[in-house]
């Protein structure tokens, strides 16, 4: 079987694919990754061949917008991005279709959602996060004032959605429509809330105890569970990190490790109180960026910088995590078993954030309460917490002894039988 792999977005949308991709290419099938080739490097050293998605340029513009980690503005940015898209990769698929294709989409990959109805090319969505599946029944925190709309009367909330369905399809409609018409197919609307679900399959890499599926979800969805890929055997500890840890460990001081999305190039404020936390705590700490710029000009001591380091890896051996609400980021903490501190800022990490607080896992801050001295307090009790402890250890339990990516692909290759 020929398996396409699309995806677009930051490392937090490619690696569940990579994990994906991996296990399809294990069980013999011939997979083709396609996705901007900002991320060329790690797929190379993978072996996956790259089909191309726009421009390292444009993933460098998207990433550098003044507006991404805005909750209104970020969403914006995202699916301008995805437009911009649309058009190439309708042409791979295409390109790439067989009578033994498969195609394994992101939900923002639109032009695979066109090529499978012009096509008639079998399509596998696979959403990332809860939030993808729009439900009134148990509606996602939005990244906006209006918070969660779980309480409201279901007429308002129907009300609601009725309004952000049109405004989505407002945004979408025009650039996916013009590519509909082009190939000979009719516009559609509903675009987020229905159309982006493929109709043969829809995969939903999160458990059941996450996200308790919902009777107005598609009813072709089904759930399998976090895939956990962060690059381990390709990228390992840098040296120094690895020294610092055995240090902390040794001396029985494991660190609080902070890290707002490897994309994130506006986060001087999160590092400024990161640093600012771990003085008054008088605790090691761990700062994860590849844009070192936006640290503080002095760390304070028992502090150290990172480009990268596979959660996998780091977990194990800090006391906390403090990150920006990534669905990624929230599945290899509770993986690790670590308490967890989240500063939500758009997208799904506020969805996020009130399930792994739901769980009894975390705590959060928004972005203007996000200090030194609240987020010294919120890790003072997290840490000091038994109840925290023992529901992050219970939930860690959950992941042993299965294997959510191969679930996945079992339901992949259905679909192209």
């Amino acid at each position: 079987m020929r398996i396409l792999v699309v995806t677009l977005g930051s490392a937090g949308d490619v690696h569940p694919f990579v994990a994906v991709a991996l296990a399809l290419r294990e069980r013999g099938h011939a997979v083709r990754f396609a996705t901007n080739p900002h991320f060329a490097p790690l797929l190379e050293r993978l072996g996956l061949p790259l089909r191309p998605i726009g421009t390292v340029e444009d993933f460098e513009e998207a990433m550098s917008h003044p507006g991404l980690w805005r909750p209104v503005r970020g969403l914006g940015v995202v699916t301008d991005l995805a437009l911009r898209a649309v058009h190439d990769v309708y042409c791979l698929v295409e390109e790439e279709a067989r009578s033994d294709t498969v195609v394994v989409s992101h939900s923002l990959a639109f032009g695979a959602r066109v090529a499978h109805d012009a096509l008639g090319v079998p399509l596998v969505t696979l959403h990332l996060a809860p939030a993808a599946l729009w439900s009134i029944e148990a509606p996602a925190v939005a990244p906006t004032r209006m918070g969660s709309i779980e309480r409201w009367p279901k007429i308002a909330k129907r009300l609601c959605f009725g309004l952000m369905d049109k405004l989505v399809d407002l945004k979408l409609g025009p650039g996916i429509n013009e590519l509909r018409a082009s190939v000979g197919l009719a516009p559609v609307r509903h675009i987020a809330s229905r159309w982006w679900h493929s109709p043969q399959r829809v995969v939903g890499l999160f458990p059941d105890w996450y996200a308790a599926p919902q009777p107005d979800w598609p009813p072709q969805a089904v759930l399998t569970g976090f895939p956990l890929y962060d690059e381990q055997g390709v990228t390992g500890l840098p040296a120094h990190l690895e020294a610092f840890l055995a240090e902390a460990v040794a001396a029985g001081d494991p660190p609080v490790a902070f890290a707002p999305g490897s994309s994130n190039r506006q986060a001087h404020r999160f590092f400024a109180a990161a640093a600012d936390a771990c003085r008054r705590l008088r605790r090691r700490g761990v700062l994860l960026t590849r844009y070192p710029e936006q640290l503080p000009g002095q760390l304070p001591s028992g502090v150290v910088h990172a480009e990268y380091a596979p959660f996998s890896a780091l977990l194990p051996r800090v006391a906390a995590l403090v990150h920006h609400g990534g669905i990624g980021t929230c599945a290899q903490a509770l993986a690790s078993g670590r308490p967890q501190l989240v500063m939500p800022m758009g997208f799904d990490q506020p969805d996020n954030a009130a399930r792994l607080a739901r769980l009894g896992v975390a705590s959060a801050l928004p972005p203007k309460r996000f200090t030194g001295a609240s987020v010294a307090r919120e890790l003072g009790t997290l840490l000091g917490s038994n109840a925290v402890a023992g529901r992050s250890a219970e939930l860690a339990r959950r992941f042993e002894g299965i294997d959510p990516v191969s679930r996945t692909c079992d339901l992949i290759e259905e679909c192209g039988r």
